[in-house]
C-alpha cells in the first residue's frame, strides 16, 4: 500500500485561510492514515460538522467558518481522505463508499462529538447522512446543499456529462473544476489553493474515483445500505434545510427528496440561491445564517 502525503509547502500563505490544523490517525486494513481536519472554537458545546465533497477540501469553508465561531460555535471541518491535508492512498481500489464512511466515522467517533448541526455537499452529504443516520440521536439538525442519498434509481444528465469528463479530461485540474463550478470569479491564489494538495496525477486518485463509485445504478455498492439509511432518515425530526444552487446541473431538482421525505423538513425555509455547485464559493454568509437558523 502506497500513501502519500502532500508536502506542508504547498499549502503556505494561502488566501484567507489561517486555522490551525489538527491530525488524526486512523485505521486502514492495519495501516495509519493521517486525516486532517479543522476545530475552531472546541470549548463550546454547540458543534457545526462541515464536510465537502469532489475535489475539494476544507479550503471551500474558509468564509463561512469565521461567522459560525462569532456566533459561539464549535466547527469541525475534515479533509476527506485523498483530499487536502490528509493522506492520499494510490490504489483507487481503496477508495470505496464504505471506505469513506468508516475513515469520517473513526474521526467523528474519536472526537465524541453531540449537538451536532450537519451541513453537507456533494460528497459531504453521501457520507454525512451515512455518519447522521448510524447515530441520529448525536445530530441536531441538518443543512443539505447540492448532494444527497442516491438509491441507484438513475442519474441526471449533468452528473452523467461530470462523470465523462472526469474520467476522460487529461488534466484533472481541481482548481478550475471549482472555477467552473462556481458562479464567481475565483482568484489566481483561489484556484491555486484548491490544487494545492495534488502535486501530480498519483495524489488525484480519489478526485477521479470519486464521480465512479456513486450509486446511480442497483448494482452499484452501498444502494441497499442506502435505502436502509433513508427509512431512518425519513423520520429525522430535527430541523432540516434544502439549500440548493439554482444553475447546479448535477443536482437540479434533487433538493425534492430532502424536502418531501424528511420529516425535520417540513415547514422549513428551503431555498433555492443563486449559486452553482460549489455554493460555499456563491453564498456563505447565506449558507452561515443558514446553519446558525438551525435552534
Amino acid at each position: 500500500m502506497t500513501i502519500l502525503r502532500t508536502p506542508e509547502s504547498r499549502f503556505e500563505n494561502l488566501k484567507d485561510f489561517n486555522f490551525q490544523p489538527n491530525y488524526f490517525e486512523l485505521d486502514h486494513s492495519g495501516e495509519n492514515l493521517r486525516m486532517h481536519y479543522l476545530d475552531e472554537n472546541s470549548e463550546s458545546n454547540e458543534v457545526v460538522l462541515l464536510l465537502h465533497g469532489e475535489p475539494t477540501w476544507c479550503y471551500l469553508y474558509r468564509h463561512i467558518i469565521p461567522v459560525l465561531t462569532r456566533a459561539g460555535k464549535r466547527v469541525i471541518a475534515p479533509d476527506l481522505i485523498g483530499f487536502g491535508k490528509s493522506d492520499k492512498l494510490t490504489n483507487k481500489e481503496d477508495y470505496t463508499y464504505a471506505n469513506h464512511i468508516n475513515w469520517t466515522s473513526q474521526l467523528f467517533n474519536q472526537l465524541n462529538l453531540n449537538n451536532v448541526i450537519l451541513f453537507a455537499q456533494d460528497w459531504g452529504g453521501l457520507i454525512g447522512l451515512r455518519l447522521l443516520t448510524a447515530d441520529p440521536d448525536k445530530f441536531s439538525g441538518l443543512v443539505v446543499s447540492n448532494s444527497g442519498l442516491p438509491i441507484g434509481t438513475g442519474a441526471t444528465e449533468g452528473f452523467k456529462q461530470w462523470l465523462n469528463f472526469s474520467q476522460t479530461v487529461e488534466d484533472f485540474d481541481a482548481g478550475k473544476i471549482v472555477y467552473m463550478g462556481s458562479m464567481k470569479a475565483l482568484g489566481p491564489e483561489e484556484i491555486h489553493a484548491y490544487n494545492a494538495p495534488f502535486p501530480d496525477e498519483s495524489y488525484k486518485v480519489a478526485a477521479r474515483v470519486f464521480p465512479t463509485i456513486v450509486p446511480m445504478n442497483k448494482d452499484q455498492a452501498q444502494v441497499k445500505e442506502n435505502i436502509a439509511a433513508w427509512e431512518i432518515l425519513k423520520n429525522f425530526e430535527r430541523p432540516t434545510i434544502a439549500i440548493f444552487g439554482e444553475h447546479d446541473l448535477s443536482f437540479r431538482d434533487q433538493d425534492k427528496y430532502i424536502i418531501e421525505k424528511i420529516a425535520g423538513a417540513k415547514d422549513m425555509g428551503h431555498q433555492r440561491i443563486e449559486a452553482g455547485h460549489f455554493s460555499q464559493e456563491n453564498q456563505p454568509q447565506l449558507i452561515a445564517e443558514t446553519i446558525l437558523s438551525i435552534k
